[in-house]
This record gives C-alpha cells, structure tokens and sequence, in this order.
C-alpha cells in the first residue's frame, strides 16, 4: 500500500554498516533450520507468537504512536485505529479461529479411488519474506507477518527504511516479543532488499509500488519462489446522478485525505455526472471544513507527506488541472493541504500515475456508462468506488469493471472485513490476505488420498475383460 522504497531511501543508506548484509544468509539459514525442526507446527506455539504480538502492541502503543507521527505527522487517533488497533483485531481474530482454519478439510473421493477417504491437509510453507512499505509501516508488516505465523511459517520482517522511527521501534520490540529462533527484522534499505532477495525463500510478500513489484517477482522467479504482490494504480470513485451526494462527498472526503491521501485504496479521481458535479464540489469542500477546520494545517487529525522528494512530486502534479479549493502547501513541514482539481487534461502526469497523496482529480462524465469505459481503458485498480441510489447502476458497474476489490457507497472499508480478502488485479497486484485468507496464503493445502486394505476389488486390476470395461464406462 505504498510507493517507493527502491528510490526513496537511497540517500539514507550511505552511512548504513555492511555488515548487516553480511549477516542475510546466516538469518535466512537459521529460520530455516528452526522450521526444519518443528517448532513452528503446534498450534500452542502458534498462538503464543500471535499473542506476543499484541502484548508488544498493546504495551509500547505510546512509542509506536509517536514513531508514526515523527515519520508521518499521523495523528495519534488515526494511528491508533489503522496501525494497531487494526493489527491487534486482525491477530484476534487469527487466534480466535486459529484450530479451525488449520484443521484439515474433508472432501468427497470419486468412486474409482473406493474404499478411501479424501481430504485437504494444509501445511505451512517454510521461510517466508515479508516486505513492508512505509505508509502503514505497522500495519503492513505486521499482518502479513501474523498470517505467516499463524500458517506455521518462519518469517523474515523487512519495514521500510523510509518510514524510520517505526522501523527503529520495530527493530529493537520484534526480538523481544517474539521468538528471535523463527522470527527475524532487516532493517535496511535498497543494498539490504536486495541481498534478501538473493536468498531462497518458500514465499515472499510485497507491498508497495509496480516498478519494484516487478523486481522483486524477478528475483523470486530464480528459485520459483511463489510471491504476493499488493501493489497500488488509481482507484477510481463513480458517482452517479442518483447518489446521495453530501454523504458520498464526506465519505470520499474521509478515504482520500486519511494519512494525507497516503492509501493504496485512496480514491485516486472520480468520475462524477455532470447534474452533480457543482453540488458535489461543493460538498467536498463542506466535508475538509468539518474534518479539519478552516486551515489543515493547524489540524491534530491532518498527517503530513512521509519526505521531500515525495512533497516535490505532488506539489509538481498540481499543474494537471485547475485547483478548486486546498493547494496551500507548506516545503517546511511536508504540508499539501486537501486539494481538489478541476478542468483536468487526462494526458497530464496527474491521471497517469498513482497520485498517492492529497490531491483529487473531478472529472465530468454523462452518464455511468462513460465512467466505465474510462475506467475500462485503464489498468485494472487496486479498488473501485460507485455511489448511486439506484441498484441497476451498481450493478452494472460491478459487471462491467474488474478492480482487487469494491465498496459500494463508501470508501476503502472493504478492507477492513476479515472474511473479505483484500488484494490486486493485473496491474494491481496478485494474491490476497487478510482474516483466513491471510493465513491460507502461506499454506500449501496438500491433497491426501487414504485408502484401505481392507478391500482390494480386482475390478481395478488388468486383465481388462468386456465385464470390466461395461462397468467401467457406467461408473466413470
């Protein structure tokens, strides 16, 4: 869910000891000794490291929450809400239904295979490699972690060397909490991803931008080492003539401005009917006053751009349309106000990257179906938004689009269901995690036949007479 570690921490790593890179092999070759040992495969040793988890987070919340508002100006209750109290739910959930999602799963056996039984055994994987980004430094290294855990695996932790203060804490909380003999953290940078990407792992999990998706699924690729991509795109957000307009404003509102617009599932642009679009503007602009007052950046519950080179980016994207309202920015402080933009050239660099900050593109359209072929002539997005009263709309929308996953009438609230897997298209990225899914991503579900001897029927064997081949061609 974020963009750039490959180039963002570049400069930071100049003075970064070699060493550590030294130290990959001999951490990679350690976790898979403690796999290859067992330690990993009871439940009790399961949930006792999901546990562990939420004790870190539950007893050092004070020191997560202000390395998130060193490296993001989060403020304290959104980093609260989607940083820990979003992990701990989800690792609760994982201990809660920790035995049923491991128990193996029975299915039918085909008449041919009698007398025997079938079933599913899910297995764990092995060494698994997680790669964080730095937007939800917490939450994004963490509950792909969990599952991995929760699946019997050993995990390699990699956070963002962006986002540093959260890296630091991390660093020095994992091994304390967490069994140091299975669980292992890399700080570091683009030398330190790289020297882990040349290591063999049973699965790797990366979130962030399509650019380094695309190397990192290279250097999996050399050990066919299957990978989760959970990369980003733009998000479009459809509204209809019939939505009920001041509530899919301030709902928009909420999902692009959270962290500064700093969401993989942020709305990226909407795509809104023309009888609408004034009211609409309009009520964007009520909805900031009532989140944020009359100046954002004197707001608590308003974050900041995570560096200056991503600052300079947005502010740069500003010159794809006409700025309605927002656009104060502050080079100081990494300050973008909430800015919306009309009159925008769909050529511009501002509709054909991932905007990933506080800026939102108002594009007109007549009628739903023209919002879904401009969707359609795009990547396919990580998320897609519609708001309309109409249930046809809705479901033409969702017929007619492919997005990694929808809210209909809100905003990125889709992920926040356990029973809902949260991932990618195409573009967007491949795979999915989150509640079950998260811990079934890191299985493999290994078929297991039994049968019994019991009852060995010759019909099976050779010689294969006229009797046996009219009983066959009945039965099979």
């Amino acid at each position: 869910m974020a963009r750039g570690w490959l180039n963002e921490g570049m400069t930071a790593l100049a003075d970064r000891p070699t060493d550590v890179i030294d130290t990959i092999p001999g951490v990679v070759a350690n976790l898979r000794h403690t796999y290859g040992s067992g330690i990993t495969r009871p439940l009790a040793w399961r949930r006792r490291q999901l546990q562990r988890m939420i004790a870190m987070l539950e007893e050092n919340e004070t020191e997560f929450l202000d390395a998130l508002r060193t490296d993001l100006g989060k403020p304290t209750v959104e980093g609260f809400i989607t940083d820990i109290a979003f992990v701990t739910g989800e690792v609760k959930a994982m201990i809660k239904n920790l035995r049923k999602w491991n128990k193996p799963v029975r299915v039918p056996t085909p008449v041919v295979a009698m007398p025997a039984s079938s079933r599913l055994l899910p297995e764990p994987l092995g060494v698994v490699l997680v790669i964080a980004p730095w937007n939800y430094p917490v939450q994004l290294l963490l509950v792909p972690a969990a599952g991995a855990i929760a699946a019997g695996n050993t995990v390699v932790m990699k956070p963002s060397e962006v986002s540093s203060a959260t890296s630091a804490v991390l660093a020095r909380l994992v091994p304390k909490y967490l069994d140091p003999a299975a669980v292992a953290l890399v700080e570091g940078g683009v030398p330190e991803t790289t020297a882990l990407l040349e290591q063999r792992f049973d699965h790797v999990f990366y979130t962030g931008n399509g650019t380094v998706g695309r190397i990192v699924m290279a250097a999996a690729a050399k050990h066919l080492t299957p990978v989760t991509l959970e990369l980003g795109g733009k998000s479009p957000v459809i509204v209809d003539a019939s939505a009920n307009v001041e509530v899919a404003a301030k709902r928009v509102a909420w999902g692009k401005w959270l962290n500064a617009g700093q969401t993989c599932v942020a709305p990226d642009y909407v795509l809104v009917d023309r009888a609408v679009k004034d009211r609409f503007i309009d009520s964007l602009a009520a909805a900031v006053g009532e989140f944020y007052g009359d100046d954002p950046r004197t707001s608590d519950s308003y974050g900041r751009i995570v560096s200056t080179r991503h600052f300079d980016r947005l502010r740069s994207l500003m010159g794809g349309g006409r700025v309605v309202f927002g656009g104060d920015t502050a080079s100081d402080e990494r300050y973008i106000a909430p800015t919306v933009l009309d009159e925008v050239d769909p050529t511009s660099s501002l509709m054909q990257e991932e905007i990933f900050g506080p800026l939102l593109p108002i594009l007109p359209v007549n009628s739903t179906r023209e919002a879904i072929d401009f969707v359609n002539a795009r990547s396919h997005p990580l998320a897609l938004y519609v708001f309309s009263e109409k249930n046809s709309v809705i479901d033409d929308v969702l017929a007619r689009t492919t997005a990694g996953g929808v809210t209909v009438n809100g905003t990125i609230m889709h992920l926040t269901s356990p029973h809902l897997p949260f991932g990618g298209v195409g573009d967007s990225g491949m795979g999915g995690y989150h509640g079950k899914a998260g811990v079934r991503l890191f299985q493999h579900l290994k078929p297991v036949l039994r049968r019994s001897t019991k009852v060995d029927p010759s019909l099976a064997y050779p010689p294969y007479t006229e009797r046996k081949a009219k009983i066959f061609r009945k039965v099979l």
